[in-house]
Parts: structure tokens; C-alpha cells; sequence
């Protein structure tokens, strides 16, 4: 049985949960990925509500009032007609914030799995999946994170569906960070309200061929799949880095580049063989030596132990 879908018991639980990349290019709002940075959440009952944070990002994390992990996990039992007990969380958290890496999505998967947790909701992967994907809005990074690897998802009215493989491809990841963070809501706001014909075909074509690369292990196919004509070119003025890093895909050993999520990191696929010299390579189409880049790679989902 997996650890996700195990009988909820009101002992201490650790929550271990990863970053994301939504859309990979063309898949806007349908595609995730995740990677081998962590959210990783040590919780039992406390008298009061309490958080210790580590890691990046540790004050924002830290934070009682208005954090997204609690917010979530009162409100997902409340829904359920359930008191919930007050919680001591010790956070070490690993993935950027406000930065396209899926940190929202991470407090969302964590808060509903405190809530199955502490709760006794009894809930399976599928059920507190779908519930998370509910309070995103798209389900593109919270299915990720909870199911791992490549993951495509699809709501019909309020059931998902999804389909996840490319665990153990063997590519590099590498996120090149700005300074400055993006909301997801400002990134939307900059979206039109219709599209041509011919953007929406060469979205669906793209996006066939990139779920097509993932399950083929057809590194050769990225580079034409991660073009985007949906999002991307109307955030380019929110998000420097994109056009500067976007010309790497001619060099040898980069398979493609697109967005994180909304942005405004960008994430870089190599070959393995690639790997050491992508961080400078990034660096100096950035114009920029102290670009934080940040190597890692695609890994599984949510876990709970």
C-alpha cells in the first residue's frame, strides 16, 4: 500500500515534497515536471499553531498568519465538518518562491495531506490530488508534485484526470533564477483574451510532440516541442531572462528552454553529457555572472512517512 494511502493516524507525520515546472513551453495549464528540490514538512500536534522554517525562504515560510499549508489543511476539514487539531510544523524548504517553481502547489499538496492526515479523511493520492488541483485552479503542478515525473492533467467539471511517466529519464534540469520574483496572478494578467487560429495549432502540435519526447525518451524532439506561442511571448517584458537564455537550444548538448511555470525562472534541459558546462553557458547568454543557476533533475512525487 502506498504511504499515501494509508490509514490517517494522529501521530507525527514527514511530508516530503517536490518542486515543479508547469507548462514546459506549449503545455499551458495541462504539463508538469517535477524536480529533485524539497519541501520537507515534520508535523505533530501542538497546543498551538506553531512553525519552525529552514532553508530558503525561511521567514516567508515561517510565517503563521496567512501561511498556505495551514490556511489549507483548517479549511480542507472544515469542509469536512472536522475540527482541526493545531499543529507544530518544522519546515526545511528548498524551492524558490514566487519564482515558477510550484511552491504554492507544494503548501497546497502539504495542507491536504496534513488534513488526511490528522484528519482520519482516509483520503487516496487520487482524491487528495484532485482536491488540491480544485484549489489552484489547474492542475498542471499540483499533479506533478504528487505523482511525480512528467505529468499531464485534464479537469472535467470537478474530477481530474492524469497520466504521469519519464521518471527515470536521465536529462538535467538546470533553473536559472532572477533577483526578482513574479506572482502567478500578475503572470496571467498579462495574457490576451483570444488567440489565432495558427498560435492554437502550433500550441496542440507542440505539446503532442513534447508528450511524445517524454514518453519516446526523444531528447532530439525538445527543442521544436518547447516552442510556445500561448504565454510566453506575452511575458517576455516580466521575465528578461527568457529571451536571453531561449537562443541556448542551438548549442550542442541543450535539448530545450522554456519558462517555469509562469515564470520568471527558466528552465534549461540538458543531456547528461552536457551537464557541467550549462551553468556557465547560461551565465553568459544572461550577461550576468552571478546568475543563480541550480542543477537538478526529475524525480517522484509527495511522500509521507
Amino acid at each position: 500500500m502506498s504511504a499515501l494511502n494509508q490509514d490517517a493516524t494522529a501521530g507525527p507525520v514527514r511530508l516530503r515534497l517536490p518542486a515543479t515546472s508547469a507548462n514546459l513551453g506549449p503545455g499551458f495549464d495541462a504539463l508538469g515536471l517535477a524536480m529533485g528540490l524539497y519541501l520537507t514538512i515534520d508535523a505533530t500536534v501542538a497546543d498551538s499553531f506553531a512553525i519552525d522554517a529552514s532553508g530558503r525562504n525561511a521567514d516567508a515560510c515561517g510565517r503563521v498568519e496567512e501561511n498556505l499549508i495551514l490556511t489549507t489543511y483548517v479549511d480542507v476539514l472544515a469542509n469536512e465538518g472536522k475540527l482541526a487539531p493545531r499543529l507544530h510544523l518544522r519546515l526545511v524548504n528548498e524551492i524558490p518562491l514566487g519564482m515558477g517553481c510550484g511552491s504554492s502547489a507544494a503548501a497546497l499538496a502539504a495542507g491536504v495531506m496534513l488534513a488526511n492526515h490528522f484528519g482520519g479523511l482516509g483520503w487516496t493520492r487520487e482524491q487528495m490530488t484532485a482536491e488540491a488541483s480544485r484549489r489552484e485552479g489547474h492542475p498542471d503542478n499540483v499533479a506533478a508534485c504528487f505523482l511525480g515525473g512528467m505529468t499531464v492533467s485534464a479537469m472535467s467539471g470537478n474530477d481530474l484526470f492524469t497520466a504521469t511517466f519519464g521518471e527515470d529519464l536521465n536529462w538535467s534540469l538546470f533553473l536559472g533564477l532572477p533577483s526578482a520574483s513574479l506572482s502567478t496572478a500578475k503572470a496571467r494578467a498579462m495574457l490576451p483574451a483570444h488567440y489565432t487560429r495558427a498560435d492554437a495549432v502550433a500550441n496542440v502540435q507542440a505539446t503532442a510532440l513534447l508528450v511524445a519526447a517524454f514518453a519516446q525518451k526523444r531528447g532530439d524532439l525538445l527543442r521544436v516541442a518547447m516552442q510556445d506561442r500561448i504565454h510566453q511571448p506575452y511575458r517576455m517584458e516580466a521575465c528578461p531572462l527568457l529571451p536571453l537564455l531561449l537562443p541556448l537550444t542551438k548549442e550542442p548538448g541543450i535539448l530545450g528552454v522554456a519558462l517555469s511555470g509562469a515564470g520568471p525562472s527558466v528552465l534549461v534541459i540538458a543531456a547528461p553529457e552536457a551537464a557541467n558546462a550549462v551553468p556557465g553557458m547560461m551565465r553568459e547568454a544572461a550577461g550576468d555572472d552571478s546568475l543563480e543557476v541550480i542543477e537538478t533533475s526529475i524525480v517522484a512525487g509527495a511522500t509521507q512517512l
